[in-house]
């Protein structure tokens, strides 16, 4: 019996149409779990904003690939102390400031915010400095301009837009950070180096070294990234109709904890990957060249132009400019829910602004103390690498009080941490605390 022609065609295409369903339910599953798992990727890619760019174009333009192991070395611990903070606001339905006013002394309370609060503004008058130098290196025109508009666009969004499509422009924007792997491939890097650098630990103890090693550190590990994950992990549940604290509802521990691990871990390797390759960037092409003082971000991306092309320039600068977008909402933010909790005031990027007034007015105050840094004479770029070393000193004090909230029951209940995570928590405030005293007394000798 003769088959016709359409119906030959047909039975040729089933095959074809078979072997694209696995690829097609895989991409499905891999969209799904993308769109469950908010804060700890929108987390991992603050951490990789402008000034963690200068930290670690600084640390591969000085030191060449030696400082690559520190991002291998570093992530269980990020990814464990970031899984903590989200814990405890899973857990007690309060960030981290809350907490610690509900349950500690002002004494601890007060200076814990102040440090805090300080670091960031730092940290977003350097952020939104070097967005503005980058858009001038790849349009030219004011960088004061750009600086100014970029900060005054990133308050305005965080106040007026509505947070559930507010956290997916930030947890899709992420994706902007894939340009530091595409710089990688269109440098010339010694792949053998590089790699041996990564597993095979290289430790000096000069006052430059260990400087750069806490940076990367305070960088990598910062207190603003411990307060916004756990404020986040709080505004999710409240989000969600059928979710509770965990310490009032234990038994949605399983799949609250299981999202919240998933998008941490996610994150976090996410974060310590491409800074990766920041440093490796900086490292192939700016120290094997001999440029060796870099100070900023978009020092470095300048640098890149004649080494290593017009494409990996335009990469890196663009690059700036993108996760500064996703890291001053997390900078301003995380500043308005420590202030904001420490003196009870409303909080919430899921309430109005005539709801929350104290909480959008701490976040505005500290982007617009940012933007005013870039008209005095203190150049915040100069004080991003030491903000870098405060972040990462301020960070064991919070640190140790966090691990002891996972351990207090009048917080969590009839919960407790795991003990896999709870070795891994300490084990990153010993590891935190012992890189400070090393910075600290190379600076003594």
């Amino acid at each position: 019996m003769a088959v016709a022609p359409d119906r030959k065609r047909a039975v040729r295409s089933r095959p074809a149409q078979a072997e694209s369903r696995p690829f097609d339910s895989w991409l499905a599953k891999v969209l799904q779990v993308l769109g469950r798992v908010g804060p700890g990727i929108v987390t991992g890619a603050a951490d990789d904003d402008p000034s963690g760019i200068a930290t670690y174009s600084q640390a591969g333009a000085q030191f060449g690939f030696t400082m690559l192991w520190t991002l291998f070395f570093s992530y269980p611990l990020m990814a464990g102390i970031q899984e903590i903070s989200a814990w405890i606001g899973r857990v007690t339905g309060m960030g981290i400031a809350g907490n610690i006013r509900r349950h500690y002394s002002v004494w601890v309370l007060y200076p814990v915010v102040a440090l805090l609060l300080i670091a960031n503004v730092i940290n977003l008058g350097a952020d939104i400095s070097a967005m503005g130098e980058a858009l001038k290196l790849l349009l030219g025109g004011p960088a004061l301009v750009y600086s100014v508009g970029f900060g005054t666009v990133s308050a305005i969004a965080a106040v007026l837009v509505p947070y559930r499509r507010y956290s997916q422009i930030l947890k899709w924007s992420a994706l902007v950070l894939v340009v530091y792997i595409a710089t990688a491939f269109v440098a010339h890097v010694h792949w053998r180096s590089a790699l041996t650098a990564t597993f095979v630990p290289s430790i000096s103890l000069s006052t430059g070294y260990m400087s750069a090693l806490m940076a990367v550190f305070g960088t990598t590990i910062s207190p603003y990234l411990f307060f916004w994950q756990a404020s986040q992990e709080v505004e999710e549940q409240q989000a969600q109709a059928d979710e509770k604290p965990l310490k009032q509802a234990p038994g949605q521990a399983p799949a609250q904890l299981q999202a919240m691990r998933t998008g941490t871990y996610l994150g976090m390797g996410f974060s310590n990957l491409i800074a990766f390759f920041i440093m490796l960037d900086a490292a192939a092409v700016l120290h094997a060249h001999g440029k060796t003082d870099i100070q900023t971000a978009t020092q470095a991306a300048s640098a890149l132009r004649p080494l290593a092309g017009k494409a990996a320039f335009l990469l890196f600068g663009a690059g700036i400019i993108g996760t500064g977008l996703l890291a001053i909402p997390a900078l301003a933010a995380s500043s308005a829910y420590a202030l904001a909790e420490a003196l009870r005031w409303p909080i919430g990027l899921q309430k109005k602004l005539d709801q929350a007034w104290g909480f959008y007015v701490t976040l505005c105050v500290a982007t617009l103390l940012g933007i005013a840094l870039d008209f005095t004479s203190i150049s915040p770029i100069k004080a991003l690498f030491w903000s870098a070393v405060i972040n990462g000193v301020a960070a064991v004090p919070i640190m140790f009080v966090m691990m002891l909230m996972t351990a207090n029951p009048r917080l969590t209940g009839t919960l407790r941490l795991p003990m896999p995570q709870r070795i891994i928590g300490w084990t990153a405030t010993v590891v935190m605390f012992a890189v400070a005293i090393g910075v600290i007394a190379t600076w003594i000798n």
